[in-house]
């Protein structure tokens, strides 16, 4: 399995726990073009928080691989890693890619 794939699962696996915390009709489409913060986005702050330490949690558990998704790297992109689900996995990717070599 891929790389982008196992990042996606874990991924979806991250929004599916804090769906379990979420009230019925605020969850969280697992979906890689569903927006997550920002103008349009699903999530208010605390719930993207929650949000980035299930993903790093999962990372860690699935992969063996520690990451930190909220740094200053993350924070000073011109485009949010944020932004979308489709643009937190590649992130996720790009950083486990790195901590793999």
């Amino acid at each position: 399995m891929s790389i982008e794939s196992q990042v996606d699962q874990i991924l979806f696996a991250a929004i599916q726990e804090i769906n379990e915390q979420l009230p019925a009709g605020q969850t969280i489409a697992a979906e890689k073009s569903t927006l997550l913060f920002g103008r349009e986005g699903v999530l208010d702050s605390l719930t993207l928080v929650n949000l980035i330490v299930a993903a790093e949690q999962k990372v860690q558990e699935t992969l063996n691989i520690s990451i930190t998704l909220a740094d200053d790297r993350a924070m000073s992109q011109k485009n949010s890693p944020f932004k979308s689900v489709e643009s937190l996995a590649n992130y996720i990717v790009m950083l486990v890619k790195e901590k793999s070599n």
